[in-house]
């Protein structure tokens, strides 16, 4: 069942990217305190990397028991394994390396260096992703406590792009892309269905260059046009902008006070 998105709107993206930090942290600790462990699902870009960096400047992260936290990511770049544009390389170089983690519970998606072609790596995440989730939950992926993802310019989420055909895939948790758009052009992604057996979503959006993808997104849009329109949580689903993000939305969208 949908959620409808909150909005929460900052000043600017550093502001923007040290309260999502805050936010991140308090879920985190709720999520252990309510059920021992947490699972978060990173994604990369300006804004999504933002995050971790200004995470790794909050002294509350020392609240986390980092131990008890798996991560996975809502999409790769298909790129040799510690190649500086994978997310997960920059990830680990914003934030991961700095952590106390569980090596075990740091699922990364395969890289183009391994033994798999795109599609079968896509296979080997997805069981990963089931197995995570156990039988008893009757689920082909865990129930995320946050999955994070940035909204680009096209409007597009993880790897899922307008027009392709990734984003119609209704059936498949994680998918092969190729031919993306923007560089590089093979990548692996979660899916919508994926992405919405999250407890909590959240969209981060900051800059100038993200207020007519935020627009088009929040007023409605076909999410295989717009695929920012089709996510959701099954809990909540919130929208984290900047002024300049949000320059586009009627104020009937957010509360007029700016954080």
């Amino acid at each position: 069942m949908s959620t409808v998105p909150q909005l929460v709107v900052h000043r600017d993206k550093e502001l923007m990217a040290q309260a999502a930090a805050a936010r991140l942290i308090t879920k985190i600790v709720d999520a252990q305190s309510a059920r021992g462990n947490a699972s978060v699902a990173l994604t990369g870009g300006r804004n999504g990397n933002g995050l971790l960096a200004a995470l790794a400047a909050q002294p509350a992260r020392d609240a986390v028991d980092w131990g008890r936290l798996d991560i996975w990511w809502s999409d790769e770049r298909f790129l040799p394994d510690g190649d500086p544009e994978r997310n997960a390389t920059q990830a680990r170089a914003a934030l991961l390396d700095s952590l106390p983690l569980d090596i075990g519970k740091i699922h990364e998606m395969p890289a183009s260096d391994g033994p798999y072609e795109p599609e079968a790596a896509a296979e080997v995440y997805a069981a990963q992703l089931a197995d995570a989730a156990g039988a008893a939950e009757r689920a082909l992926v865990p129930s995320f406590d946050v999955l994070l993802l940035g909204v680009g310019p096209d409007t597009h989420v993880a790897s899922l792009f307008p027009g392709l055909p990734g984003v119609r895939e209704t059936e498949r948790t994680v998918i092969a892309v190729r031919e993306a758009p923007k560089p590089p052009p093979t990548r692996l992604s979660l899916t919508l269905p994926a992405i919405r057996a999250a407890r909590e979503v959240w969209l981060l959006a900051a800059g100038e260059d993200k207020a007519e993808a935020a627009r088009t997104a929040l007023s409605g849009a076909d999410e295989a046009e717009a695929p920012a329109a089709g996510v959701y949580g099954r809990e909540r689903t919130l929208w984290l902008m900047d002024t300049a993000a949000a320059a586009g939305l009627p104020s009937s969208l957010f509360p007029s006070a700016v954080a």
